[in-house]
């Protein structure tokens, strides 16, 4: 059975960040896995880690972004995966979230799922040292979808997902901005009758450089989803 990974990390500047993620996913993730390292452009100061280390171990592949910012970084990992399973991680994730990458292919392998989901917002999961504001609209947005439309998520935006590659690839993206793509494969995934399986995760705030989430600037895009998952249910009919 294939049970490969590819693991999409898009990058801007966070040579750090990086070099402790990679370490924890050496140090704690035994499935095999490829990481897709997604740049904007050859001077970030991430390949100064990653590029010595992409010319000894082939499961590094450096891939420069073919379009803009993170939503573009993101879709060009998508296309260059191959793996049945593509996992969606940010580099400042925790090393508890990587912790349980394991847990997460083992679960989409065996139950066939469409997106395996880290939630910070169900029993056993945990969010701490964010944003107040960013917090309070991520978590009312996820609980409130599950109690709406009976998704079967609490995090409705948390940007790490597992993803089938074959939705992937039937499931055209329209999102035009951030991390709103999140919500929408995953309701599109909900309504087309795919699995969708939900774990636990803890996350914590970054402590090393500065996070691109726009939460202005983005929070038309999500209510946009938001509201389609809304209609949808109650109009367009149940999944």
């Amino acid at each position: 059975m294939d049970n490969r990974l590819d693991i999409i990390i898009p990058v801007y500047n966070e040579r750090e960040n990086f070099e402790s993620t990679y370490k924890h996913l050496k140090e704690k993730v035994t499935s095999s896995w490829r990481v897709l390292l997604v740049y904007d452009f050859p001077k970030d100061t991430t390949l100064e880690i990653a590029e010595p280390i992409s010319k000894t171990e082939d499961r590094l592949l450096l891939i420069q972004n073919e379009s803009v910012g993170a939503l573009g970084a993101i879709k060009t990992g998508f296309v260059h995966a191959d793996a049945p399973a593509v996992l969606v991680l940010m580099v400042d994730d925790s090393p508890e979230l990587i912790g349980s990458i394991d847990k997460m292919v083992d679960m989409f392998y065996k139950e066939n799922a469409t997106i395996v989901a880290p939630s910070r917002y169900m029993e056993g999961g945990k969010s701490s040292g964010n944003n107040f504001i960013k917090s309070i609209l991520s978590r009312v947005a996820g609980i409130s979808m599950n109690f709406l439309i009976r998704i079967p998520v609490h995090d409705a935006t948390n940007a790490t997902r597992m993803y089938s590659k074959k939705f992937l690839d039937a499931t055209p993206i329209k999102s035009k901005r951030g991390f709103e793509f999140t919500l929408e494969l995953t309701l599109k995934a909900y309504f087309s009758g795919g699995k969708i399986i939900e774990i636990p995760t803890i996350w914590r705030e970054r402590t090393v450089g500065t996070s691109r989430f726009q939460i202005l600037l983005w929070l038309p895009a999500y209510m946009r989803w938001y509201l389609y998952g809304i209609r949808r249910y109650w109009i367009g009919g149940k999944p």
